[in-house]
């Protein structure tokens, strides 16, 4: 061929695509592209040897090989694929922004027009001049025949192109690195890069350095293969020990036998993983498998809680795996790391938009073919079939919940701390997940044990049936049922007449089991149970349960004193007391709206309790919410009326107090229970606690007296 010397077609139609490589905001992408370049121009090879339009010599092994020069400054890529021929050259290179990819699928996809081949070269290849002043590409088309071509740029819209020296199909193009970019001269450099975009890609990848000196190993001669250059034979003799027998004569006893053994040179190592572990059956993987990938991925020495494994052929292409990390929660971000790659080919390192929101703690590798390679994230946001993805991987991870639930209930009890914020997250943000993990979602109760709601509604109703009604000292009587019949919730709590009964079972949780340690004492004195639900997520989550399910709701173990806690007595018998203590309390806590009720807890130890109905609990969480967030300006006691001073009746000091209410000291031991109650409901604010303790004082020096 002669030689040529021409301008590069750049025009308005295909100058916004070259921009936009420009715009690649990692500097390093150039490698990735410049290897999928070769790792396309291997398939299509091997593409066309299966249709029987090429065969392949026998002794072919599809590489690429990336060879860094330091001393010249260049940096090679070489690949033994299709080749190209000068026209192709022509048409696919020197015309920028042509598809030669998408040409290549729609020519050949009915074995059609099997005289032409289109090059395997696109956009990507000009990602080069990021860091090459000049760039050298030799090529040699598997077409029978075919002439080798020369073609150099130096950046410029001007290129050269004659004929070359290649003797064997492929392509090599070398980089003329410029001064700015001489780190990829350095074979470290390069290698943290091909490991970064390049560990997957389906065709080995070798690394090298130009006139480095040849390395060796030694291998055990059985192991030989044929491709190895063998140095030396090595004879190792078998190696002897003197050990004592019984009768404490010496002997010979060999310890190692002889062996044969090879020099060899150093056998090349793939950087690549051709068949990486999504690309595989998972009854093909063993747990260890999965566990070494993650660790050889994520650099996480932590084994992961669990994984799934994503294998979806239609109605659209995807792979991968994703595992539940283990999450320090007070040291470690929440946020995962999703690996996106396009046929083996790395994409991006975390890409949100194809994961749930609530699924962001997540790590793994998505391999999906049918997202383009080159997307921008706001593409990605507004793309239907991204929606599909994110909606398919939802369900595989209740699918693997549910499973895991019903087959492995001990496994997934002892994950469920770690991943039940994000799934009950999950179910707030998502209702089809909410609908599928309703009765999945486990509840820990005071006894340290994991029930579902199905289970846990079915054991309460269960022991409200089976319960022994207790008199006052604690012996058994007859049930009769009545007590029953009087309460309409799961542990009989207490309804008030004049108002609508609610039909609904209660469900009573904990949200901080040493806060609430006194009402906890008093929910196991009598055989009662409730759930920890001590996460900030839990309150909106308990609401959404409550709007989906009319069978049941949730109130806070301090939410109300229910009647299992109480002796039998009529509010007329303690009329007395309660119209004078009210008074009494009142007073001397000079708070006229503060309600107090009389009962006789079957607990003589216990004074007072404090309770907040749920309703303005629930209201105070949420104001209280909206101040973190900035949105303050309610007043937070607004809801106090809601609060509920409870005085036992069975108690000696209340006794005392109502016996002498009168007394100097009354007032301030009204005080006194008072802050007491309220210890055991929430803390005392730093006035009250430095009053609480001065009052303390007082106290101890009266009966020092």
């Amino acid at each position: 061929m002669s030689a040529k010397h021409g301008n590069l077609s750049i025009n308005s139609d295909n100058i916004f695509p070259i921009i936009k490589k420009w715009m690649y905001s990692d500097h390093d992408i150039f490698v990735r592209e410049l290897v999928s370049n070769g790792c396309d121009a291997i398939t299509k090879l091997k593409k066309l040897d299966g249709m029987g339009e090429y065969t392949l010599p026998d002794d072919y092994k599809a590489a690429i090989q990336v060879i860094v020069n330091p001393d010249e400054k260049t940096l090679k890529f070489i690949d033994n694929g299709i080749g190209m021929t000068a026209d192709e050259v022509e048409e696919y290179i020197t015309q920028i922004a042509f598809s030669g990819a998408t040409e290549f699928l729609e020519k050949y996809k009915d074995k059609t027009n099997s005289d032409q081949m289109i090059g395997h070269f696109g956009l990507g290849f000009y990602s080069a001049f990021m860091v090459a002043d000049e760039v050298h590409i030799d090529s040699l088309s598997y077409k029978e025949g075919s002439t080798p071509v020369h073609w150099t740029c130096d950046g410029s819209t001007e290129y050269d192109m004659s004929e070359g020296s290649k003797t064997t199909v492929g392509t090599e193009i070398t980089l003329f690195l410029n001064e700015d970019c001489l780190e990829f001269a350095n074979e470290y450099r390069v290698r943290e890069v091909l490991e970064k975009y390049c560990s997957f890609m389906p065709v080995e990848i070798f690394l090298s350095k130009a006139n480095a000196p040849q390395e060796y190993e030694t291998i055990d001669e059985s192991e030989l293969k044929d491709d190895d250059v063998v140095v030396e034979h090595i004879h190792e003799d078998a190696k002897y020990e003197e050990k004592e027998k019984e009768d404490g004569t010496k002997e010979q006893v060999e310890v190692s036998p002889a062996k044969e053994k090879v020099k060899i040179n150093k056998r090349p190592v793939s950087i690549s993983d051709i068949h990486p572990l999504w690309t595989k059956h998972p009854n093909e993987c063993s747990d260890e498998d999965y566990k070494e990938f993650y660790r050889k991925v994520f650099n996480d020495y932590r084994e992961p809680l669990f994984w799934i494994h994503l294998n979806m052929d239609y109605p659209f292409n995807l792979k991968g795996i994703l595992y539940f990390p283990k999450i320090n929660t007070e040291y470690d971000s929440i946020e995962g790391t999703i690996k996106l790659y396009n046929n083996q080919v790395f994409i991006a390192d975390n890409i949100k938009e194809v994961i749930p929101e609530f699924l962001m703690l997540l790590k793994g590798v998505i391999d999906c073919p049918d997202l383009p390679l080159n997307v921008s994230r706001s593409a990605l946001q507004n793309d239907g079939f991204v929606k599909k993805i994110s909606e398919y991987i939802t369900k595989k991870v209740a699918d693997k919940l549910i499973g895991m639930c019903k087959t492995e209930k001990e496994s997934y009890e002892k994950y469920w701390d770690d991943i039940s914020p994000f799934i009950k997250f999950g179910c707030l943000k998502d209702t089809k997940f909410c609908d599928k993990m309703n009765d999945y979602i486990l509840f820990k109760n005071l006894d340290d044990k994991y029930l579902t709601l199905p289970e846990l509604l079915v054991k309460e109703e269960e022991k409200k049936d089976d319960a022994e009604v207790l008199d006052k000292d604690g012996n058994p009587i007859a049930n009769t049922g009545d007590a029953a019949a009087s309460d309409n919730t799961a542990d009989g709590s207490d309804t008030s007449a004049d108002s609508e009964k609610d039909e609904r079972k209660v469900i009573y949780y904990v949200t901080d089991k040493v806060q609430q340690g006194q009402y906890i004492k008093l929910f196991k004195e009598q055989n009662m149970q409730a759930v920890i639900l001590d996460h900030n997520i839990d309150t909106s989550f308990i609401t959404q349960l409550e709007q989906r399910n009319e069978k049941y709701k949730f109130m806070r173990i301090d939410a109300d004193v229910t009647e299992s806690l109480k002796d039998e007595t009529s509010a007329e018998d303690l009329k007395a007391e309660t119209d004078a203590l009210t008074e009494v309390f009142k007073k001397a806590l000079n708070n006229d709206k503060l309600t107090v009720k009389v009962e006789k807890l079957k607990n003589e130890n216990i004074s007072s309790i404090i309770t907040l109905s749920e309703e303005g609990r629930r209201m105070q969480d949420m104001m209280k919410m909206y101040a973190m967030n900035g949105m303050g300006g309610m007043d937070m006691n607004m809801f106090a009326a809601d609060q509920t001073l409870t005085l036992n009746a069975n108690n000696e000091l209340v006794k005392y107090i109502f016996e002498h209410k009168d007394s100097e000291n009354v007032p301030m031991f009204c005080e006194q229970l008072y802050d007491l109650a309220v210890l055991s409901n929430h803390p005392l604010s730093v006035d009250e606690m430095t009053k609480f303790v001065e009052r303390s004082n007082k106290i101890m020096m009266l009966l020092a007296k």
